[in-house]
């Protein structure tokens, strides 16, 4: 069953900001056909909530499947829930020091870019890749000014 608000019926998926262990992201680089959404952008990785799984549990299995390596729930940091006005809510998280080395990406391609790279990327990072990290990044810097007044 989807989640809902009310009466309104809600499309899940779950995606997640991957930081290996230097602290560079590693996002896919999708397939270029077009029948999948944004062919050939760079994006985050996760997908689909399937039957009553919940979004943690949606993100812990997609993770698995596209890059062939688990994290346990633990390891995932919710950084926030979106709906959008088509009624797909989807909750975006992050995962830290995921090692680079080994992986099996099983859809489109692992693409590693050091975080002072990701201003040369520009349109090749899809909409929502662009929104998400960018909400990331805002309050990352939030967390460390917060502490830096301590």
């Amino acid at each position: 069953m989807s989640p809902s608000i009310g009466s309104l019926e809600l499309r899940g998926s779950a995606q997640a900001i991957l930081l290996d262990t230097d602290g560079r992201l590693l996002l896919q680089l999708r397939d270029n056909i077009a029948h999948i959404r944004n062919p050939g952008k760079i994006s985050l990785f996760g997908g689909g909530c399937e039957g009553n799984e919940s979004f943690l549990d949606c993100v812990v299995r997609e993770i698995q499947e596209e890059i062939g390596y688990y994290l346990p729930p633990e390891r995932f940091e919710l950084i926030f829930r979106s709906v959008d006005p088509g009624n797909a809510h989807t909750e975006f998280f992050v995962a830290r020091d995921v090692p680079a080395e080994g992986l099996t990406v099983t859809e489109g391609s692992l693409k590693i870019v050091a975080i002072d790279e990701l201003e040369h990327l520009g349109d090749a990072l899809t909409p929502t890749t662009q929104r998400v990290l960018q909400i990331f990044f805002d309050r990352e810097a939030l967390s460390r000014r917060g502490q830096s007044e301590r």
